[in-house]
């Protein structure tokens, strides 16, 4: 409850969970048929990254700016278009001051058919993210734990959809509760596409964490990693990961080649790595 992602809104984190977001948002709009999209934990939908808090850690500068001042080759501009339109589309004077969180994200690359339901537990959070779509009939913002949302909204009624589950690890046991929310959700809603964030980090029970999500036999399950500095000192994120299940097929090609530029273009230091492999389906990729 104490967590405030305007500290971290932008960073490099958010420009990989962004990135495979829109991917996998483009990919569902390939039929015509409309979706859902599960923002389990949306926190306020809009960053104004000129404000106090944003200044304070300027995050974003080594995440979303080196991005948008970045000269990409045709094929990694062509899989971040998407993600870069829906920024860019918060800023129409241009420059960078505000930063799409991923319920506006979303929102920002739908079509007329497409819904969104977020969920938020923080009071003024909630507040502001109502707010922020307010009369809009696409977008349902809920206060309530997220966690809770993985029984209670799904399967949607659309039957297509994407559960991106995106919790703030604050609080001890976090990884568990995505292992086991997982599990929840896909008992009642196996066909969905599942996006589950994590933090890489000095101790963080990355091995455990991985054999617990093979251990729930879902049969496709493909993990990306990302980071940009090394863990030595201890303090703060070094990277962060995604568990895609259900991913689009063409999505570890698709990362195959993202990976690699983006690991160089937000590299902090000489140990940035970046891979992706299946945690159980299809070969292993590493990059």
């Amino acid at each position: 409850m104490n967590y405030r992602h305007i500290y971290h809104a932008g960073n490099f984190a958010d420009v990989l969970k962004h990135a495979v977001l829109a991917l996998l948002i483009r990919h569902m709009q390939k039929k015509d048929k409309a979706f859902r999209v599960l923002d389990t934990h949306a926190g306020i939908g809009l960053y104004d990254l000129s404000s106090e808090e944003a200044q304070k850690t300027g995050e974003w500068r080594d995440g979303i700016g080196r991005l948008l001042e970045a000269d990409l080759d045709g094929q990694v501009a062509g899989l971040l278009q998407p993600y870069l339109d829906a920024v860019r589309a918060e800023n129409p004077k241009g420059g960078l001051t505000y930063y799409p969180g991923s319920p506006r994200l979303a929102r920002n690359l739908f079509r007329p058919q497409d819904r969104l339901a977020a969920m938020e537990l923080h009071p003024d959070d909630y507040r502001r993210l109502a707010r922020l779509f307010e009369g809009d009939f696409q977008v349902r913002a809920t206060e309530l734990d997220g966690w809770l949302s993985l029984g209670a909204h799904l399967p949607p009624k659309e039957k297509r959809g994407i559960v991106l589950v995106d919790p703030p690890f604050e609080i001890e046991g976090e990884y568990e509760r995505l292992v086991q929310g997982l599990a929840t959700a896909y008992r009642r809603f196996s066909g969905g596409t599942y996006c589950l964030w994590y933090p890489l980090k000095k101790g963080a029970p990355i091995r455990r964490f991985h054999g617990e999500l093979q251990a729930l036999d879902i049969p496709k399950m493909l993990c990306a990693e990302l980071s940009v500095k090394s863990d030595r000192d201890g303090t703060g994120l070094s990277g962060s990961g995604l568990i895609i299940v259900n991913p689009p097929f063409t999505l570890k090609d698709d990362l195959h080649r993202l990976l690699p530029p983006l690991k160089d273009l937000l590299a902090q230091d000489r140990f940035a790595s970046a891979r992706a492999f299946w945690l159980r389906g299809e070969e292993r990729i590493d990059t």
